[in-house]
């Protein structure tokens, strides 16, 4: 070989290792890095398999595609040309799961299968949750843990919608009538009906499935095609994954939208069909955005769109479906997802980067921290999607959070505010940038300026960066706005000043005894 040849195969195959190894760390396919480079330039930006021979040594992309690729992971020229490949990721490792940190299960005899069927009745009757709320807590440990990835339910959803998007009402309907689902119409207007806040929310019956193949849809809907859209595809959900047993709650948005029980009876008694119907919803609501949003093509969609939430509307799917998938579709994991009524209720929760709820969700809680960005958007009047960065403080932990909230309507009409966001640590340290340095010079800046503060120059630098990585356009409009610092509950704020009345100083426990007294005798 000659040694010209074997210079330009030594070059080829390095500068191929290093486009891998970067795709690699940054949880991108071929696909994903192929579309974008597209949207930098159309016309220097490789094919997948041209992308595919450059990483396997067999091609060695011109200065102009070499460009592309670079503005992408926001690198250099000159970086890939030095011939070094870092043997180990800087991205950190996955986690096995997402959420919230769980705790074992000791002495293990005591949480016995007979014992906990004994026990969980009577927490939940002490404690006023519904065995519907309780399984909703089981669902969303389980969707967590599984970081909202469910490929059989995408699978299942794939091959009844064959990856078309957008699919139009008139497919949805084609498709339930090749699933020998019949149509009927009712007109039915919003209500009040029993809720145990007394909230006075409006309830709308959107849809109903009664067996053994006739689906009720409310008129109304056809009002709003984007929620038509949802519920038929709910109920194709039901039918395809279900055989349309029938096993499964109403479809309605409001108030009180469980199932047909009084309050008072579910919150005295644990009834497995309510957490069947519960884990049943679930199923059908992840299969209805898997139909209407198939994973690859709307990964790809959101990546050409950066995320915008105004996407929506060229997929004649509500924010909400939008919002969701993006947390089960984007190649970054660490997203959490939150869907808030007044005064301060979370009905729909997704926190796989382990976020703390401002609020619960299985009732309001009283002193929730007024400057998460969902909770200041429920007091606003604008319907324009707000960006925000957030230094949140949990004792000893710190995160750095971006998120987009927006205000909407549901179809009763209540107002309610969405909100998508990322935890921006394993992001930085995907980029060699020490994520904790990062958090403490901006919770620095965040103090002195009183609780909020423009980020420091520093910071910002290294967040524009990772927003052009991660191609999510919010993340670098946070930046236009003061960053603010957020805790789980008012009662804990971490702000000097606090920005609530500074709680009564607690009463010392027997701990703090025990501790005083081995103190006074050391």
């Amino acid at each position: 070989m000659k040694a010209g040849t074997h210079s330009l195969v030594r070059k080829a195959h390095f500068l191929g290792a290093k486009i891998k190894k970067l795709r690699k760390d940054n949880g991108l396919t071929l696909d994903d890095l192929s579309v974008r480079c597209v949207q930098r330039d159309a016309e220097s930006a490789p094919s997948v398999s041209y992308l595919s021979m450059i990483e396997n040594g067999k091609r060695v992309p011109s200065e102009d595609m070499l460009e592309v690729i670079a503005s992408v992971f926001e690198k250099e020229l000159h970086w890939f040309y030095d011939e070094q490949v870092e043997g180990d990721a800087v991205v950190a490792p996955k986690r096995k799961a997402g959420g919230i940190a769980g705790v074992a299960l000791e002495p293990s005899f005591l949480f016995s299968k007979d014992h906990l069927q004994i026990a969980i009745p009577e927490l939940l009757s002490q404690g006023g949750i519904s065995g519907r709320q309780f399984g909703h807590l089981l669902i969303r440990a389980h969707q967590e843990h599984h970081q909202n990835r469910f490929p059989d339910l995408e699978k299942a959803a794939e091959e009844i919608g064959k990856k078309r998007m957008p699919l139009s009402v008139e497919d949805l309907l084609a498709i339930c009538k090749q699933l020998g689902l019949k149509i009927k119409w009712f007109d039915r207007a919003p209500e009040i009906i029993a809720d145990p806040d007394d909230t006075g929310f409006k309830t709308l019956m959107r849809s109903f499935f009664e067996a053994p193949g006739t689906l009720y849809m409310n008129e109304r809907l056809k009002e709003h095609p984007a929620r038509l859209k949802y519920d038929l595809a709910t109920h194709i959900g039901h039918t395809v994954l279900h055989g349309r047993d029938g096993l499964r709650s109403v479809s309605a948005v409001g108030g009180n939208t469980f199932d047909a029980k009084s309050w008072s009876n579910q919150s005295h008694t644990v009834d497995s069909k309510d957490i069947l119907h519960a884990w049943r919803d679930f199923e059908c609501s992840f299969f209805a955005g898997a139909l209407l949003c198939p994973k690859v093509p709307s990964r790809q969609f959101l990546s050409r769109n950066a995320y915008s939430l105004s996407s929506a509307k060229l997929l004649d799917v509500t924010t909400a479906v939008l919002m969701r998938r993006m947390t089960a579709v984007s190649p970054y994991p660490h997203w959490h997802y939150f869907d808030a009524y007044p005064p301060g209720k979370l009905r729909a929760v997704y926190r796989g980067n382990g976020i703390p709820l401002p609020w619960g969700n299985l009732k309001a809680m009283n002193d929730p921290c007024q400057n998460w960005s969902v909770f200041n958007m429920l007091g606003s009047k604008s319907d324009a999607p707000a960006a925000q960065l957030s230094v949140l403080k949990n004792g000893d932990d710190a995160r750095l959070y971006s998120c987009e909230s927006v205000r909407v309507r549901d179809a009763a009409s209540n107002h309610h505010v969405v909100c998508a966001g990322i935890d921006l640590g394993p992001a930085l340290e995907a980029q060699g940038v020490n994520p904790e340095e990062i958090i403490a010079d901006i919770f620095a800046a965040c103090q002195a300026g009183g609780g909020s503060a423009n980020v420091p120059a520093s910071a910002a630098k290294s967040i524009r960066s990772v927003a052009n990585i991660l191609n999510i356009e919010w993340v670098g409009r946070g930046l236009e706005r003061e960053a603010t610092i957020i805790c789980p509950r008012s009662a804990n704020c971490p702000r000097d000043p606090c920005c609530v009345t500074k709680p009564k100083k607690n009463r010392p426990i027997t701990e703090d005894i025990r501790r005083a007294i081995v103190a006074g005798d050391a």
